[in-house]
């Protein structure tokens, strides 16, 4: 089962939910979680992991030999992504474009073009008390964030074939990394928070993964803080609503320091076992 831990924005409690749901569910199953926000992966700082391995990540990119070269600028006329720029007999190869996918290596009639590995991120294994945990890290300037989530999502898929449930903490928004990262799972649990910011950046993510054809319900967090607009919309869409988790401060405070809360807030653990049910008896 994969499941991904979803929202339209940041700062909604994507990692809140994720990572207290993984040391909950990983009390009576095998699960694994995977941090695919590699931009900004946080979920390390609260699950006090000890590292098990780590790998340098590479993504290939096309390589230019001039002495080869007749420019004939085909290389140019394949690229769907403008990642190659044929200028007079000079070849140029933007790798910030590049979305490794061979066409101008394969089609070059005189083998001018060769791909080479160059690293974008590193990806890190840990361990901690029953619960394994894998995180992507991007480079810093490196634009592309997708090679490096579905490079992690691999390794979850290879190292960890029997583990009953694995859970994607995803990246913010509805762009490509949210694609990637949800594209393959069993459920979206998407989390929300209810302001009119949240309740527009959910319309957003309701209409992505009704367009992926994907299984999705919604997680408030930070209830009372607002209004029952989201309530009101998630009715109206018929949109179920798993759970609604309490504006606390002490949850506030417990985030702060890095501490996990469902063991320590018993309303809040109340919220998690609504998600744990919900998964286990619906999905």
């Amino acid at each position: 089962m994969k499941i991904a831990i979803a929202s339209g924005k940041g700062g909604t409690g994507k990692t809140t939910v994720a990572t207290n749901l993984a040391k909950c569910l990983s009390e009576t199953d095998n699960v694994v979680l995977a941090d695919l926000d590699v931009e900004e992966p946080n979920s390390a700082l609260f699950l006090k992991a000890e590292l098990v391995k780590e790998e340098i990540k590479y993504k290939m990119i096309p390589h230019w030999n001039e002495s080869k070269c007749e420019s004939s600028g085909i290389c140019q006329k394949v690229c769907n992504y403008n990642a190659i720029m044929l200028l007079g007999s000079q070849v140029l190869v933007f790798k910030e474009l590049c979305h490794s996918c061979y066409a101008c290596v394969e089609l070059c009639p005189n083998n001018a073009l060769v791909m080479k590995p160059e690293r974008i991120g590193v990806l890190r294994y840990y361990h901690s008390e029953g619960l394994d945990f894998v995180e992507g890290r991007i480079d810093i300037g490196v634009e592309q964030t997708v090679p490096l989530i579905e490079k992690t999502k691999k390794f979850v898929d290879t190292h960890f074939k029997n583990t009953e449930i694995k859970l994607y903490d995803s990246p913010p928004g509805t762009s490509c990394p949210v694609i990637e990262a949800t594209k393959d799972t069993d459920l979206v649990i998407l989390v929300t928070e209810p302001t009119p910011f949240g309740l527009h950046d959910l319309t957003l993510s309701v209409e992505t993964m009704r367009a992926l054809g994907k299984r999705f319900c919604v997680v408030v967090n930070r209830w009372g803080l607002g209004n029952e607009d989201v309530l009101d919309y998630c009715k109206r869409e018929n949109i179920e609503i798993i759970a609604k988790i309490d504006n606390n401060r002490r949850a506030a405070e417990l985030y702060s320091k890095g501490d996990l809360l469902y063991d320590k807030l018993p309303d809040f653990k109340k919220e998690i076992l609504n998600i744990k049910e919900y998964i286990f008896d619906r999905i």
